[in-house]
């Protein structure tokens, strides 16, 4: 990373912290250098985000974050039949594959 200030470019911008926190984390397991400017300066106040980046990244960031689907219709198209069973089966047993062990039985949930 260098101190220039030159050299960061504006990624994108998000309305909420945690949209853009997902899409800077998405950014630097790809091995980005990522810096975040909230546009709000009070604690807890979830008023968006900017994203910047080094020049040097600029280009592969902007291929990354295009292919992240910017509609939930558009990734719901994408699923697969057997992504919605998974869904299903993990939301009506949320627990599957987890031993709870019962300290008052003994057994296990």
């Amino acid at each position: 990373m260098t101190d220039q200030v030159d050299n960061w470019h504006k990624l994108a911008r998000y309305d909420t912290n945690m949209q853009g926190e997902l899409h800077a984390n998405l950014l630097r397991n790809n091995g980005i250098t990522v810096s975040l400017q909230p546009l709000s300066a009070i604690p807890g106040m979830n008023s968006g985000i900017v994203l910047w980046v080094e020049d040097t990244d600029l280009v592969e960031a902007q291929c990354i974050l295009a292919t992240i689907p910017t509609d939930g219709a558009a990734l719901l198209d994408e699923m697969s039949d057997a992504d919605f069973d998974a869904l299903s089966a993990a939301q009506s047993n949320p627990i599957q594959g987890n031993s709870i062990i019962d300290d008052n039985k003994g057994g296990e949930l």
